[in-house]
């Protein structure tokens, strides 16, 4: 075992879930060993020994915890995480039925405070937080389907009062319940820069490939190709000193402006406020305060660019990329190219990426897993916890923890991961900590167990730590 008990004792102390499935905590004074989440009150340490899995715990004479179900979880199954999926999913349908964190924890069949742990290991923020989400995402699928009457639509959320939700909504979006709804017929909007919004990382970032026929960057103005409906559209974001003026070509009505503004916010980490980090982390984030995880501009593309980067250098996995939108992708306005759908990448044939130079088990992968989407067997929006996620990414023929996380963390916005395997994130590490080589995988979980739960955000330090091309 890699880790001093000192060391695992802290990790039960934290109820540290990225410890399951690495050891196990025997109690001799109960006879049962946990998972190093359990949520039981914690043993003395003198009470305490570690195992490396359930058979030496067992031939210890222990019997596993009935609260934390270490034996459920090893054999694959977890009931709370299955209960959580499911009220997530309901939540998001029907918000108004789930008016506060209580009846989220009645949905699960946990108390309050096991409802938090659960968020905190499995969705990465709190309860009250999603539901804050999923109250304006359905508000703004109800202005766009035709919703009139605010006060109507703020009750029909979840909430008691107009002006809890007009500034929720502001929040959230950028814009005013109202501007929003005129935003629908419209084809342009201007959003409020962030407050310490980096404009020169956004700009860096989207546009890391200086030849790429997708998106361009001219001076302070992102365009970007993209698919609505089958159709190719460009959303143009022009960055000015307090606010972003933001244009839709290509495609018109209430359905393509919202799907312009969901992206808009995506190519911006909107919703990555990196103040709890910085003021966690002061050091670390010295000279890059405001620093946020930025998206791609839907989860597809994050799982196409990931098995694309696997184990190549970053230059070739451009010109990669740029040759598979040109083979399959859509022509779009101003001579770009909108990044092809999961359908378009499912109908080609594996000689017609190896001629593109994809390795034969590059092709297969990249199209198994369009495959997979196109058919819809992988919901990649309906992924709704980072366990679940993790877990479908890697059931892809292929696709590894390295590559899972960074689509949990640049597609589907995951604030807690660690893309474990890294070469960019373990030689950072080995700067940052001073340490004589890389750390390997489990060392790595180790360094990087002190920056939860913001760990996505400080992976993207250390990665800018290294003052190298965006990732």
């Amino acid at each position: 075992m890699r880790w001093s008990d000192e060391h695992l004792y802290e990790r039960i102390l934290a109820k540290d879930a990225s410890f399951n499935g690495r050891v196990l905590t025997g109690v001799l004074t109960t006879g049962i060993y946990c998972l190093p989440s359990c949520t039981a009150r914690k043993p003395l340490a003198v009470n305490v020994r570690f195992f490396e899995d359930e058979a030496a715990a067992q031939a210890a004479g222990l019997r596993p915890c009935k609260r934390c179900k270490p034996d459920a979880f090893y054999r694959g199954e977890d009931a709370d995480l299955a209960r959580l999926e499911t009220t997530l999913a309901q939540a998001a349908a029907d918000p108004a039925a789930f008016p506060e964190v209580e009846a989220l924890a009645e949905g699960v069949g946990v108390g309050v405070t096991k409802l938090k742990d659960l968020f905190r290991d499995h969705v990465h923020f709190q309860p009250a937080a999603f539901l804050q989400r999923v109250r304006i995402q359905r508000a703004c699928v109800l202005l766009a389907a035709g919703a009139t009457g605010l006060s109507d639509l703020a009750f029909a959320c979840g909430y008691e009062s107009a002006s809890g939700f007009h500034e929720a909504f502001r929040r959230q979006t950028g814009l005013s319940p109202g501007a929003y709804r005129s935003m629908l017929g419209a084809d342009r909007f201007v959003l409020p820069r962030p407050e310490r919004l980096r404009v020169e990382d956004v700009l860096a970032f989207h546009g890391r490939d200086p030849l790429s026929v997708s998106e361009r960057v001219e001076g302070r103005v992102l365009r970007k190709a993209f698919l609505f409906e089958g159709r190719p559209a460009v959303l143009r974001l022009a960055f000015g000193e307090s606010d972003i003026e933001v244009t839709l070509t290509g495609a018109t009505g209430a359905a393509a402006m919202a799907k312009a503004h969901g992206a808009t916010l995506r190519l911006l980490g909107w919703t990555g406020d990196p103040a709890a980090f910085e003021a966690a982390h002061p050091q670390l984030a010295h000279g890059r305060e405001g620093l946020r995880v930025l998206f791609t501009l839907d989860p597809f593309e994050a799982l196409v660019w990931a098995i694309l980067g696997q184990q190549v250098n970053l230059a070739f996995a451009y010109a990669m990329r740029r040759d598979l939108i040109r083979l399959a992708g859509i022509p779009a306005a101003e001579g770009l190219i909108a990044h092809p759908d999961a359908n378009h990448l499912a109908a080609l044939k594996v000689e017609e990426l190896q001629a593109l130079r994809f390795s034969r088990r590059k092709a297969e992968y990249l199209l198994h897993a369009a495959g997979e989407v196109a058919s819809g067997r992988l919901r990649l929006e309906d992924l709704a916890t980072a366990t679940g996620a993790a877990k479908a990414l890697e059931s892809l023929r292929g696709c590894g923890p390295w590559t899972a996380q960074y689509v949990l963390m640049r597609g589907l916005g995951f604030r807690d991961c660690v893309p474990v395997g890294d070469a960019g994130l373990t030689l950072a590490l080995q700067r940052w900590f001073h340490l004589e080589t890389r750390p390997d995988a489990l060392e790595t979980l180790r360094l990087m167990t002190p920056f939860a739960p913001h760990r996505s955000l400080a992976t993207f330090h250390l990665w800018a730590s290294l003052k190298g091309t965006p990732a």
